[in-house]
């Protein structure tokens, strides 16, 4: 797809300095721009690769004022950095702007669904669905019976939604994904075997929540696991059954809630973090990566290590964690010497 500097312009409200009919199809960083991209300048340390960037058209602040001559056409905005996630935006609607049932496909009886549906070749739509409108649904999707879809949700390839899950508007659910899958639910019995506890609940996905590529999130023993308004979930993390977990809060990838833990609302977690069940982490609270959870945390805590700890208490126990071998000489030699 190629666009002018002029409709760029226009998109973003800037001004243009040079070639206002000049053609980008690509998108690169300012230092690795080559003929017929589109690169931004926000940050001063990259200057100088405004005076060598091969890029056609860059986006700059509207404050810049070149020392040299600058061979690209120049898009001057208020604030380059937020103008070029903007186009970013603009750029995504455009690419995935798709409608139309693809065959083959699969829409069961009883399914709704509202205006300019995308639905990709191999997907499956089961019984008494309700879709909302401007929903893009890639191929290999599976969705279940009884499932509620929003409008302007993306399922990208590959997705599967069990049944009775339901997903509010504006969300975006990467490839591999599966919500509604078995709690991991099962009693035991006197001869070291299991019982499978039926897991007859769902999955409630709230608006504006996006969940990276290959993240399972199980459906309910009873009642319902809950993704609050808001939430982003990175690559393959796990939610186990009747987690919920507040709104705005963001989650790293390889993380893992175990059952009918509560976390609450504008939360950040690192990479690999571990929690065990039935606890509450409470409001604003930040787990630093590979921390291990195995009890609840009140509202605003910082946590680090295995078992969490407040991170400032962790550092210190480091900085004695490092020194131990020299602490260890020290000790033997203060034997030796009584």
């Amino acid at each position: 797809m190629k666009i002018a500097a002029e409709q760029i312009a226009s998109v973003l409200e800037g001004e243009i300095v040079g070639d206002p009919t000049i053609e980008v199809s690509s998108l690169s960083k300012i230092e690795e721009g080559k003929e017929g991209s589109l690169s931004f300048l926000a940050n001063p340390k990259y200057i100088q690769y405004i005076y060598t960037t091969e890029a056609s058209v860059v986006i700059v602040n509207k404050t810049f004022q070149p020392e040299h001559p600058v061979k690209a056409t120049l898009i001057k905005v208020e604030d380059a950095y937020k103008s070029f996630s903007k186009l970013l935006h603009y750029y995504n609607q455009v690419k995935l702007n798709k409608t139309g049932i693809e065959q083959p496909s699969v829409i069961s009886k009883g399914v709704s669904y509202g205006e300019d549906l995308y639905l990709g070749s191999f997907a499956y739509v089961g019984e008494n669905t309700k879709i909302g409108d401007n929903v893009k649904i890639y191929p290999n999707c599976f969705i279940g019976d009884n499932v509620v879809i929003g409008n302007n949700v993306i399922l990208f390839a590959g997705v599967r939604i069990y049944s009775e899950t339901q997903i509010g508007n504006n969300c975006i659910i990467h490839s591999g994904s599966v919500l509604g899958s078995d709690g991991f639910g099962f009693a035991p019995n006197e001869d070291g075997s299991y019982t499978k506890v039926p897991q007859t609940g769902n999955v409630v996905i709230e608006d504006d929540v996006e969940i990276g590529a290959s993240t399972t999130i199980d459906r309910a023993t009873l009642g319902s696991t809950i993704i609050r308004k808001g939430v982003k979930l990175d690559n393959q993390i796990q939610i186990a059954h009747n987690v919920e977990i507040g709104q705005n809060t963001v989650i790293a990838s390889q993380t893992g809630i175990a059952g009918s833990t509560k976390v609450g609302e504008n939360c950040m977690f690192g990479g690999q973090v571990g929690i065990v069940g039935h606890i509450i982490i409470g409001d604003n609270v930040k787990i630093q990566a590979q921390t291990g959870v195995t009890r609840s945390i009140p509202d605003n805590g910082v946590v680090q290590g295995t078992p969490a700890m407040p991170s400032n208490e962790f550092m210190r126990s480091f900085i004695h964690f490092k020194n131990l071998p020299k602490i260890v000489d020290e000790v033997k030699e203060l034997k030796k010497k009584i």
